[in-house]
């Protein structure tokens, strides 16, 4: 069985990747693969404490992010199409003109 040491490395290493794509990138796109990663790491840590508390709760929980990110995902890229229908270019720095 694996230690769950190098779980929790795994997801902090896939957190500081998504957190670094989220803080300097402007496309939408990756912007938005960026923040599934972040909730990916959040589950690989949800699933670890769970085989090591040796219960479910963590892997239900698990389920019910993967089902909010599927969520996220279609309202992302509706909010992206919208983006690039209106200015031709999925830039986030682009659409400071959406404001009120």
């Amino acid at each position: 069985m694996v230690p769950s040491e190098y779980y929790l490395v795994l997801s902090a290493a896939v957190f500081c990747i998504g957190l670094f794509g989220v803080l300097t990138r402007r496309n939408a796109l990756v912007f938005l693969m960026s923040v599934e990663l972040m909730l990916n790491a959040a589950n690989i840590n949800l699933v670890a404490f769970s085989v090591q508390n040796g219960n479910l709760t963590g892997q239900v929980f698990s389920l019910f992010t993967m089902a909010l990110a599927a969520a996220e995902v279609a309202v992302g890229i509706g909010i992206i199409l919208v983006l690039y229908r209106n200015f031709n270019d999925v830039d986030v720095t682009t659409a400071t003109t959406m404001r009120w």
